[in-house]
């Protein structure tokens, strides 16, 4: 019986468990059972303690990091800056930091121009230094420009070389520093701007104060959901409910999920993280002037991105999670044993590779550092120094050709050396024979030197390089013509890296109308928001008769994007005056006026937009109005040579010839490579019977432009008419080669010809 008893038992105890387990298995029938049907529910954010419970470590590690403190409310456990009743004085104003009743405030000069008291409610960043956020009307934030160096605890000013006026765009309580518009979408989790134009407000919220979890694996509610069912009843669902997978991602992948915040970008709305390609969110900016030396190196603060999108690492498959960890940011190992993941140590951690000493005074020697010599760092914000992340080789040789910086002597250990010391010794160890770099292709294309244009073909047509690098070069060909550079252009519009695509869109812009209809029509449907954006844009003033009417209708979508795109940064004067550019085209002039004066009311001085709204106002006959509105520019910026230029044309127009010559004379005095100033300065010089300088002013044009149609026609028309036939003929036939479907060029040089009979 004991044996039949226990036979039993345990028959019983299998059916129990039989019952038990049948129970929450019915759960993997959705939407039955009480079970929820986990695809179908609205993804929502949940918050990063909701994560806790199941990733102890992850948590852990975020916890404390710069994401983790990326922003706070100010608090003792969260502000670093010493407000005891401390004062700091920079250029002339002393602030005073202080606290009342618990709370934290500065006395310092505000938008009056006077110094008055300001609480801090927020605390922004950690280390190396934390700035402090200060509430204004109408919901705005901003950020303070004294800042709290955290590793030698000091204040400090990010502008210790500049007077910046209360009505200066860099000044605290301006546009430059407010954080709804400038910083508060990479500093929290889930933003929403909330700007409303009307009213000039912001209602700007977040779903967690800092970069939570959420902010990289998108809202998190259906993963959670799904996390707590019994572990047997949770169904197979894609990436177990998470709209953002962070798991076994490509390097492209993974670099565009950092991307919306580590890269200088214009934001094309919220970001809603969830994964979307870069573009459909933000307009990554280029290579461009100003911002990246000419050989791809970091000049402004350029966070990352591009730099990295130029290195053979990221053509190899590189991820940022290769070298940061991915929720404490830190690295994963230190000093060269990071590099030495992949690179094998006896190749390359020797001198026989970097020609340095391993160990100097008992500690490892500078030089021998991988970072030190392929990521050479620069100072931001007075005392952040970030790492270049092109990873490229040390080229003290380029730095005398082209001004850039080097490891070595520049922004390196050997500071008190001179450039010729390095540049000796680069040739001593690797010889005269010198790898290829597009440095000296966009230096001289930046300067519109002629001949520029066949090298950067071989840019943008070369698959070995990075895509950021062929976007660059396509857009520096837009100063040049010719066959070649219409079909680079033509080629790169079906290009599959989407920013080459919408260089291309930009680019052509310009084109006649039945040209845009022909090329950019298909663009309107493009599968990146950036790129069909730029597409309707571009196609706005192209009459409806040119287009398919699928592609109307595609093009009216397009608008309607566009402006809601450009109405989510009203609160910045470039989106007023893409708008005003937008009505301008599409022939309401009302509405561009007041976008136009929107930007204006954003920043006075923004001149971009005065220049757009005194052509509106005189292209309506509204002159004086315009006049007033380009002679406040160029005494605000009397180096700007838009706005002379601008100015020039105007008074040309107004019967004073004399005055607008030297307007026109000052643009191209300011910026010498200003062909359309010259051009229309030798044209106006034509009409004051000052032929010789009307010569020489529009061959000047021709040389910078040496394939536009206008300028070769304007020249050889000037020799014609001056009796110097011979030299009319090789323009006029330089005209047939750039225009062989226009008649103007057999015309001319049948003229010439008959002339010189």
């Amino acid at each position: 019986m004991a044996d039949t008893r226990a036979h039993w038992e345990r028959a019983g105890l299998i059916a129990l468990a039989a019952i038990v387990v049948a129970v929450p298995l019915s759960l993997l029938r959705p939407g039955k059972g009480g079970s929820p049907d986990i695809a179908s529910l609205t993804p929502t954010f949940t918050g990063s303690a909701s994560c806790k419970s199941c990733h102890e470590s992850a948590y852990a590690r975020w916890k404390g990091s710069h994401h983790e403190r990326a922003m706070d409310v100010a608090t003792d456990a969260t502000v670093l800056g010493d407000f005891s009743d401390v004062t700091f004085t920079s250029r002339g104003i002393t602030s005073r930091f202080y606290r009342r009743d618990g709370r934290f405030y500065v006395s310092t000069q505000g938008p009056d121009g006077k110094i008055g008291e300001f609480e801090v409610t927020h605390t922004f960043g950690l280390t190396p230094l934390q700035q402090y956020l200060v509430p204004f009307p109408g919901g705005r934030m901003q950020a303070l420009t004294i800042a709290w160096d955290s590793v030698k605890g000091r204040w400090f000013s990010l502008y210790p070389d500049q007077d910046i006026p209360p009505a200066d765009w860099l000044h605290w309580t301006r546009n430059a520093q407010n954080w709804n518009g400038m910083c508060a979408e990479c500093h929290s989790t889930n933003l929403q701007k909330g700007y409303d134009p009307a009213s000039d407000t912001y209602k700007t919220t977040w779903s967690e104060v800092s970069v939570g979890c959420e902010a990289c694996h998108g809202p998190g509610s259906r993963h959670v959901a799904w996390a707590n069912l019994p572990a047997m009843a949770r169904p197979v669902v894609a990436h177990q409910g998470l709209v953002q997978p962070t798991a076994a991602l490509t390097s492209t992948q993974l670099v565009e999920l950092c991307a919306p915040c580590h890269s200088r970008r214009a934001e094309l709305g919220d970001y809603d993280h969830t994964g979307r390609r870069l573009l459909d969110h933000a307009l990554p900016a280029l290579l461009e002037e100003n911002l990246y030396h000419p050989d791809g190196q970091q000049q402004d603060e350029v966070y990352i991105y591009a730099s990295f999108l130029q290195s053979k690492m990221y053509a190899r498959g590189v991820k940022c999670s290769d070298c940061h960890d991915s929720h404490s940011v830190k690295l994963l190992r230190q000093g060269n044993d990071l590099c030495l993941q992949c690179h094998q140590k006896d190749a390359f951690d020797t001198p026989s590779h970097h020609f340095h000493k391993l160990v100097v005074d008992g500690k490892p020697s500078a030089g021998a550092s991988c970072v030190a010599c392929h990521m050479p760092e620069k100072v931001y914000m007075g005392n952040d120094a970030r790492a270049d992340h092109g990873f490229r080789i040390p080229r003290p040789d380029l730095s005398g050709e082209l001004g850039t910086p080097n490891a070595c002597t520049q922004s390196g250990c050997h500071a008190d050396k001179p450039l010729a010391w390095s540049t000796d010794a680069y040739r001593r160890w690797y010889g005269l024979a010198r790898r290829p770099s597009v440095g000296g292709v966009f230096a001289a294309a930046r300067t519109g030197t002629p001949g520029a244009d066949a090298d950067l073909l071989r840019v943008v047509d070369s698959p070995l390089q990075p895509a950021i690098v062929r976007a660059t070069a396509l857009s520096l060909l837009a100063r040049y013509g010719g066959a070649a550079v219409d079909g680079a252009l033509q080629r790169a519009l079906v290009d599959e890296d989407p920013q080459i695509r919408h260089v291309a869109v930009t680019t052509l812009a310009t084109r006649p109308a039945p040209e845009r209809a022909r090329l950019l029509a298909g663009l309107l449907s493009d599968p990146v928001k950036a790129v069909r954006l730029d597409a309707a844009s571009a196609l706005a003033d192209v009459p409806a008769a040119m287009l398919k009417p699928y592609q109307v209708e595609a093009r009216e979508r397009g608008f309607t994007e566009y402006e809601e795109a450009m109405a989510y940064s009203l609160d910045f004067s470039s989106a007023g005056i893409n708008l005003g550019n937008l009505w301008r085209a599409r022939g309401d002039v009302s509405k561009a006026e007041t976008y136009y004066r929107m930007a204006l009311k954003v920043d006075d001085l923004f001149f971009p937009a005065k220049i757009n709204l005194a052509v509106l106002l005189s292209a309506q006959g509204r002159n004086p109005e315009a006049e007033q509105l380009l002679r406040e520019v160029v005494t605000a910026y009397p180096q700007n040579a838009d706005a002379a230029y601008s100015l020039g044309l105007l008074l040309a127009e107004l019967g004073k010839p004399v005055e607008g010559v030297t307007f026109l004379q000052r643009a191209t005095a300011a910026d010498p490579r200003h062909a359309r100033a010259r051009y229309n300065l030798g044209l106006l010089l034509q009409q004051l019977a000052r032929y010789d300088e009307a010569e020489q002013s529009l061959s000047g044009a021709l040389a910078i432009e040496p394939a536009s149609p206008d300028f070769l026609l304007a020249l050889a028309d000037h020799y014609l008419k001056h009796g110097r036939p011979r030299d009319a003929v090789p323009l006029a036939e330089r005209l047939i080669q750039v225009a062989p479907g226009d008649r103007t060029g057999h015309d001319l040089k049948a003229l010439a010809q008959q002339a010189r009979q």
